[in-house]
């Protein structure tokens, strides 16, 4: 299989930018997990970038972090390429990668993809969606997809049992906007951290927070 940039070294150091910046640059990138059930790739259109604490020189209001390091949320402190997976609602894991220098935390929440190897172990994690399309549309579906859960917090994405290939070019429309299910100032419109390939069809709905409870993501 063969989609693109896959040396662990070369995305590593991709991985070290600015989350707002690479975002755009991940569409089309093809995470792999190669789980003891078998293989499942999926191949990113839709991301969601977070930054840091408070006190941070890019405070997001909408991270996890907001609110400084705890065991949570402690792999986002450590260095890119890694994975940070919580889980949310009392049902749902989601999944993101651990982006910029080692101690700068920030992550890109993996919002929705379409899976493009293992469809089939895929729609056995997935019985309730409806079309291939449906199988990775959302974040929580992504991780259900791929079979991840917070026992994969904090493991290397670029390492067995993972991989991650970067695209070798651009996604020729990419749309930004306010990212989804993030409460208070943090999911305004001037944090359009959200981004995703124009008119892919397994890209999520927009949907706005309702509470100021939590934040949706990284």
């Amino acid at each position: 299989m063969d989609y693109g940039i896959s040396s662990p070294s070369e995305v590593r150091k991709f991985l070290e930018g600015d989350p707002r910046v690479i975002a755009p640059l991940m569409l089309g990138a093809v995470l792999t997990h190669h789980s003891e059930a078998g293989p499942v790739s999926v191949r990113l259109t839709e991301v969601e970038a977070y930054m840091g604490p408070r006190d941070s020189e890019h405070p997001d209001p909408g991270s996890h972090t907001f609110g400084g390091p705890t065991a949570r949320n402690a792999p986002m402190f450590g260095p890119p390429g890694f994975l940070y997976v919580y889980f949310t609602y009392g049902m749902h894991y989601c999944a993101n990668i651990v982006c910029g220098p080692d101690g700068s935390p920030s992550a890109l929440l993996l919002r929705a993809g379409e899976i493009v190897a293992g469809d089939e172990l895929a729609a056995l994690r997935r019985p309730a969606s409806k079309a291939h399309k449906d199988l990775a549309s959302g974040p929580a579906r992504l991780a259900s997809a791929l079979g991840l859960t917070t026992a994969d917090t904090g493991r290397d994405a670029l390492a067995s049992p993972f991989s991650l290939w970067l695209p070798t070019t651009p996604a020729a429309a990419v749309a930004s906007g306010p990212r989804v299910g993030v409460a208070g100032p943090g999911g305004s419109t001037e944090y359009p951290w959200r981004f995703w390939i124009e008119d892919d069809p397994t890209v999520s709905k927009y949907k706005a927070a309702r509470t100021r409870t939590r934040s949706a993501a990284g």
